[in-house]
């Protein structure tokens, strides 16, 4: 691992235990095993090395959340069923993202204390890029005529909320199995009662 790779997975570690405002640059130097300097060598101060921290954190979990896009929705035969199915495997915790999760919760404790060309590049890379690849496969549901869809990616933010139902992962517990499906079931038949053909 070079040392900038070394930089990024220790400040992970660091800022999704501490938080942004709690964390120094001496403990993530610590935790990567490099001196402050390179850090500063690296990404200038601080706030640059969050920016870069949670962007590549996010770039990481989207490819994943991306894969699992291509792979349930690729092919539809049965709308409900293969909606349920992609929701159920979208919501199920990833226990590789874990420090991700934790980072992500951090965040939305902290927003107000985090530069906001973080957030910005933070929602880039992974939120506004796995809502836009679903919003393309919506959009596709509904060229076959199987959705209404007047702008899929407002339908893919409903989609989304719809499905979460209230999710108490979102603020670090867990939900079972069967919780996920039944949020995921009946935020699927709610989505279809308004954008289904």
């Amino acid at each position: 691992m070079d040392k900038r790779q070394a930089v990024l997975s220790g400040g992970l570690t660091v800022f999704a235990r501490d938080g942004y405002a709690r964390a120094s640059i001496d403990v993530i130097a610590a935790e990567a095993q490099v001196s402050s300097r390179t850090i500063y060598n690296h990404f200038q101060d601080k706030a640059g090395l969050f920016r870069a921290v949670i962007q590549d954190s996010a770039q990481r979990v989207a490819a994943a959340q991306l894969d699992i896009v291509d792979r349930y929705l690729r092919k539809v035969t049965d709308l409900e069923a293969d909606l349920v199915e992609f929701g159920i495997a979208w919501r199920t915790p990833m226990p590789d993202y874990a420090e991700h999760s934790a980072l992500v919760r951090q965040v939305n404790a902290e927003a107000g204390h985090i530069p906001q060309e973080a957030i910005d590049a933070w929602q880039e890379a992974g939120p506004l890029a796995v809502r836009r690849a679903l919003a393309d496969r919506l959009a596709a549901l509904a060229a076959e005529g199987l959705l209404r869809v007047d702008d899929p990616m407002r339908t893919a933010l409903h989609f989304s909320l719809l499905i979460s139902g209230a999710n108490p992962s979102y603020l670090g517990a867990r939900m079972t199995p069967e919780e996920i499906t039944e949020a995921v079931t009946t935020g699927v038949r709610a989505f279809l009662h308004g954008y289904g053909r």
